[in-house]
Formats: C-alpha cells, structure tokens, sequence
C-alpha cells in the first residue's frame, strides 16, 4: 500500500524544480498521493525548514514521508537521513539540523544515513546541486511506494550524532518568563514563541490578565508595551496588541487585524527574545 508523500522546500513555485520532484517520485509510482507543507521556506532557513515540520507533522497519518530539502551545504559531505519519529511518521532530509524541533517536541526512534550511491536516481547525470530531485524524492517515493524499507537506505546513525540547531530554554526570571520567537505566522504577521500556555497557567494565570512585554533582538530592544492575554481576538479592539494560544498550544504576539511583525519590524529565530512581565493590579 502506498504511503502518503509531503514535500517540503525552499525551492518557490517560479521554476520546475519542484515540478521535478513530483515528476520523479511519480516515475517510481504513478499512483502515489503527493502533497506539499510548503515551498515558501525562506532560502537557506534550517530553523524555519525544521519548525515547519513540527507545526505539521502530528496531524498527518502515520507512516507519512515528509521531505524536506533546505540544503545550503548540498554536495558537500554532509549527510542524508531518513529519520522515524516517536509518532511513526518518516522524515527524509539533509542532516544539518532541520530534525532539531522534532526531535525535541516529538522524539526520534531511529535514525539511517542515505548512501547517496546506492539511493540515487538512475541516469541523473554529475550534478551534486539538485539532491532533492536526485536523493531525496527518488528515496522518499521508493519508500512510500513499499520498493524499499528506511532501514534499506544505509547504515543506521546514533539520535545523539545526528546534527541539532541550538534551541533556547524558556526561563523564569524574578517572576518573568523569557523565551524566544520560534516563528512567524506570516500571512497574518503573528509571533509565535516557544512559551508554552502550560507555563502560564502554572503560574495561575488567568484569560484577561495584563502583561509587559519586552522584545528583544540579540540583547537591543525593539518593542516594549503593555497587552491583555485574550482568549479570542475579538476580546480587543482594532489595532490592539494582545497575548494568545495559538493552535500548538504556545504564546503568540498579535495585533488585532494587523500585522505585529510587519509594525514594528520583527523577525524570528534564536536571537529573538520575549519576555513577559504579569503585571499584577492592587484592588
């Protein structure tokens, strides 16, 4: 039985690299069921290629392969993996850290390194530019299609040798939280932060309740401001900042209708810092 198969990139929709990738995998199995997370990752983001797959994963079936292809280091030595996560879902990636969030959010059970000579597309020609097409689609359609199984790729890879991004840990500081800004909800310019609501409600926080909110990028300040913690957006008015649950159950930074992101300039990744200050009212 066919598995599903994701395709994940930074590829853009502007030319027919990801058109080669569809053509590929279905030139193993016409009838396999292909789908994209995205193309849209920022060129060369690892961190946005490895967050995008934890937003993702969970709610596909199990036994989905997902490829993912940001790969600034592709023909060097890095290596190729297939890894299987604790969910049973398959990722098939370079290994160069995009497996960072799933690793830590979800769990890795087991880890392969692709041999890129018995793993390749036949008569694919030199290039060493073009291993989505050549690797990592070929590899990921074989398996969806049932031709091969992960552990046939190659050899199998300690999780501890695998290659990690450095994910900042969420603090409490003097009854602040501080995290980081994992991501951006880009259509709708939202932060989204690596505050888990579980925190927050630890500390007996309540919908309603007002915070300061500080942020900053690689120790300069860049907004500070004070905003309600809302359930919905509706709860504020136009234009108002607020605190939220967003759909991973994390804190996000919004505007109601605008674009927090765009106003004030922010971006996301390991040097962006928030820190939420509850502010408590006397009565």
């Amino acid at each position: 039985m066919n598995r599903p198969l994701v395709f994940q990139t930074d590829f853009g929709r502007n030319d027919g690299a990801v058109s080669a990738m569809y053509g590929v995998a279905l030139s193993v199995n016409p009838a396999l069921h292909i789908y994209d997370l995205t193309h849209d990752i920022p060129q060369f983001s690892i961190w946005d290629a490895s967050y995008r797959l934890y937003q993702t994963i969970r709610y596909w079936p199990e036994e989905t392969i997902f490829v993912s292809v940001v790969d600034p280091g592709v023909g060097t030595d890095r290596k190729s993996i297939v890894i299987k996560t604790n969910l049973n879902h398959l990722v098939i990636t370079p290994d160069n850290g995009t497996i960072t969030h799933i690793l830590n959010e979800i769990g890795i059970k087991k880890a392969w390194i692709i041999d890129e000579e018995k793993n390749r597309l036949p008569h694919s020609g030199v290039s060493y530019t073009f291993h989505g097409r050549d690797i990592f689609a070929y590899t990921g359609a074989r398996i969806a299609a049932g031709i091969i199984k992960p552990e046939d790729v190659g050899v199998e890879i300690q999780i501890d040798q695998l290659v990690q991004l450095s994910i900042p840990e969420v603090l409490q500081v003097n009854g602040s939280i501080i995290g980081n800004i994992d991501i951006l909800d880009i259509r709708f310019g939202n932060l989204w932060t690596n505050i888990d609501y579980q925190l927050l409600k630890g500390l007996n926080v309540e919908f309603g309740d007002p915070f300061e909110v500080t942020i900053e990028n690689d120790a300069q300040k860049v907004y500070k401001s004070k905003m309600n913690f809302v359930r919905t957006f509706a709860e504020t008015r136009l234009g108002d900042p607020l605190l939220f649950v967003n759909s991973l159950d994390k804190i996000g930074v919004a505007i109601n209708q605008g674009s927090f992101a765009n106003t004030y300039g922010i971006k996301s990744g390991a040097k962006w810092k928030i820190c939420l200050q509850l502010l408590k009212y006397d009565s």
